[in-house]
């Protein structure tokens, strides 16, 4: 069936309106990290700044220890991502080939465990991490993100899984391989886009993620970006617009380029988990 023109162009009108309204928030912040302190504070303001200057990424660096936060994150965010990876494949390797009630029971609990909201949460992690010493230590954050990643990355994983034949298996098995060693030769070799996307992912989620980092890290030497970006909002919520701006311009770029790189893989898992062979 053909779609009108009309039918088309109001298609394309809403996919632009909404395009518009997603980038909105992100060209702002652009438009904002640029301007001079007397364009920020004009009553008419402007997409383009008038007198484009540096001012503020200079003075969010003197202000801020940044590039330490972003160590902290990046540590972080790369932990979580490997430990949730390594853990995560052999779980969705046995979730997807087992047809058991068991495996079954474990993808209702992956879907269930997604609607507990944060707050719930933070509290039995904060006393199991206190009593595992793991308190105001990256460690514990890394933790803390596996724990939180985990269960979406299981899924994506599982939808990769399903979609490899189970023949290349049971040949790997008449040839005398093992469960491991077929995952490990056979199967992770043809699961590695969906692992590089769920890896991404997890370092996405938790390079972003503040309430967890806002919670369990009290010395600023320990903080991560996110908290770190908290710092430029005044004891009464003034904000350092123009500096504010600028270390959140930059904190989030890192994000966006991965994102950038992952976006087909991750919309390719979703997909395959829904197509059955």
């Amino acid at each position: 069936m053909r779609t009108s023109r009309p039918a088309r162009a109001g298609q394309y009108t809403a996919l632009l309106a909404y395009l518009v309204f997603l980038a909105f928030p992100f060209l702002w912040l652009v438009s904002t990290a640029f301007k001079p302190p007397r364009e920020l504070g004009s009553l008419h303001p402007t997409w383009i700044p008038k007198d484009p200057t540096l001012a503020n990424f200079r003075q969010a660096f003197d202000e801020q220890p940044l590039l330490h936060a972003a160590l902290n994150s990046l540590l972080a965010a790369l932990g979580a991502a490997v430990v949730a990876v390594l853990i995560a494949t052999p779980m969705a390797y046995v979730v997807a080939r087992r047809r058991t009630r068991l495996a079954k029971a474990v993808t209702g609990w992956v879907v269930v465990s997604q609607a507990f909201p944060f707050v719930l949460l933070i509290i039995p992690l904060f006393l199991v991490l206190k009593n595992l010493g793991l308190i105001n230590s990256v460690p514990g954050l890394v933790l803390v993100y596996v724990v939180w990643a985990l269960p979406f990355a299981l899924w994506m994983l599982a939808g990769y899984v399903r979609a490899v034949p189970p023949e290349l298996e049971e040949a790997a098995a008449v040839d005398g391989a093992g469960r491991v060693r077929t995952l490990v030769s056979v199967t992770a070799p043809l699961l590695a886009p969906g692992i590089v996307a769920t890896g991404l992912f997890a370092f996405i989620t938790a390079w972003n993620e503040f309430f967890f980092a806002l919670v369990l890290l009290k010395t600023p030497e320990k903080q991560t970006l996110p908290v770190v970006l908290t710092h430029f909002i005044g004891a009464e919520g003034v904000a350092d617009l123009g500096p504010l701006a600028a270390a959140a311009f930059l904190a989030t770029l890192p994000s966006l380029a991965v994102f950038a790189i992952i976006q087909r893989r991750i919309t390719g898992g979703m997909l395959t988990g829904a197509v059955k062979s």
